[in-house]
């Protein structure tokens, strides 16, 4: 469906056109996303910064989501995580791993700047696609707190289902393909290759000597 995250960060930029000159924040959901937000904010003449959270991965299957969490602590708990292993005591430590690891990555993103301030902007948050949607209803849920002008829900691919849960965190959902048969976000790329935090941080240092 799409040759590499290029093509489907440029196909979001048209869809995406109506934000262009108007400033926009674009915030990545790191790692993926992160070569995306930076294709997307230059065609849409924008900021690009990343918004941290993680999943939280299920015992013995650490690609399935239970949930999720921001940087400030905050959680959302998909409805079947207890039945998938979830108890309380599993999720009270997999919720401390996973903001031991936003941390670190705060620290290691962005060390020499806050986040740029979402108040007031408008606001697009981008993934390289949706399975469960648990991160990106947690990098909603914290961007919403902080009083965006528009928050606005931008990926190439997800099942519509998940898109159902995302729309009462945004105002806006901008989706290029609602596949019937979904697996795994991977699947609908022909080449997706892993990005490390070399890239993100290398992109975000680009970003920082731009901008000041």
């Amino acid at each position: 469906m799409f040759h590499n995250r290029n093509e489907a960060a440029d196909r979001l930029a048209i869809a995406l056109q109506a934000y262009k000159g108007r400033n926009p924040l674009i915030l990545a959901i790191p790692r993926g996303a992160v070569p995306m937000g930076q294709r997307l904010a230059r065609a849409l003449d924008g900021e690009l910064d990343v918004v941290l959270v993680r999943k939280l991965r299920a015992p013995f299957n650490p690609e399935f989501a239970l949930g999720s969490i921001d940087e400030s602590g905050w959680s959302y708990i998909a409805d079947y995580a207890e039945s998938a292993g979830g108890t309380p005591t599993y999720l009270a430590q997999e919720k401390q791993t996973q903001l031991d690891t936003i941390r670190k990555r705060r620290a290691q993103y962005t060390p020499l700047r806050p986040p740029i301030d979402p108040a007031g902007r408008i606001v697009i948050v981008v993934d390289d696609g949706l399975a469960t949607g648990a991160t990106m209803i947690s990098a909603l849920h914290a961007l919403r707190a902080q009083k965006p002008a528009r928050l606005v829900c931008a990926v190439p691919v997800a099942p519509a289902d998940t898109l159902d849960k995302i729309r009462a965190y945004s105002d806006e959902v901008v989706c290029l393909s609602t596949p019937e048969f979904f697996q795994a976000v991977g699947q609908f790329y022909a080449d997706f290759p892993q990005v490390d935090d070399d890239e993100v941080i290398e992109i975000l240092r680009q970003v920082g000597q731009a901008r000041g």
